[in-house]
């Protein structure tokens, strides 16, 4: 299977941008995306449900051309559900969960901690609510996740780490918890083939900070580590534009 994920800060302003030529030249099993701001009524049927593809969307039901997900998949799920058990984190339209025949796949967009510091304690809270939900999952079958963490784990994904040492995306609380995740047994499948710096997936719009790779990786494609060895391929593509975030993918032969 060829998974590909992108934070489109928009889809419809994405579909503006020559998305759906992105979409249809990467030819992939499964597309996730975050952030798209929209409700699948908004924009037309053929961007909201792609020939060829089962859409399920969970738009933010608590403010509107807020966060927000949508999977485009070809291969039909056996089940769908939405958003994390615990209520508290539900709403926002961060979390989309697809079970195929071998595992389950989470399409999710973690919050940002930016803000406040209340903020800040339900990123956290969240992370600890989802850690806790695939572990429950995975007594049954294997786990993928891709999307926005909104954190940079090492120093090697920033480039500026001494600057941001402070900034929430970098904070030693939320690294820690990427440090628990990763110990969990979820493996940051890019790593698996690269360990060079200079691979980010976000850049700030201001400083012109793209065009000088000034950035942060902070979206992944994690597997449970036992189909570590099922994992082909994982990349990045950051020539891709469209977004404030680049493109991000995972082959994975589970036959």
């Amino acid at each position: 299977m060829k998974l590909l994920s992108w934070n489109v800060n928009g889809y419809r302003a994405a579909l503006t941008k020559d998305f759906m030529s992105w979409f249809r030249a990467v030819d992939a099993d499964v597309v996730a995306l975050q952030e798209v701001k929209a409700e699948p009524g908004q924009v037309g049927e053929a961007d909201r449900e792609p020939e060829g593809y089962t859409a399920v969307w969970n738009p933010s039901k608590k403010k509107k051309g807020y966060s927000g997900v949508a999977t485009f998949t070809r291969p039909k799920p056996l089940s769908t559900s939405f958003g994390l058990p615990d209520e508290q984190y539900q709403g926002e339209g961060r979390c989309i969960l697809l079970e195929y025949n071998k595992f389950y796949f989470f399409n999710i967009y973690f919050p940002n901690g930016q803000k406040d510091d209340e903020r800040l304690q339900y990123k956290l809270g969240y992370y600890d609510a989802f850690l806790k939900y695939c572990e429950e999952l995975r007594q049954t079958k294997p786990i993928v996740v891709c999307g926005d963490f909104n954190t940079a784990h090492k120093e090697i994904d920033l480039a500026r780490p001494k600057e941001n040492e402070k900034t929430s995306g970098f904070l030693p609380i939320e690294r820690a918890w990427l440090d628990t995740f990763t110990r969990a047994g979820y493996v940051d499948t890019l790593r698996m083939f690269r360990d060079s710096g200079e691979l980010y997936t976000w850049w700030s719009f201001r400083a012109n900070a793209r065009a000088r790779n000034v950035g942060w990786r902070i979206d992944y494609f994690f597997v449970s580590e036992e189909i570590r060895d099922k994992v082909t391929r994982a990349w990045i593509e950051p020539e891709v534009m469209g977004s404030d975030h680049c493109p991000l993918g995972l082959e994975i032969d589970l036959s």
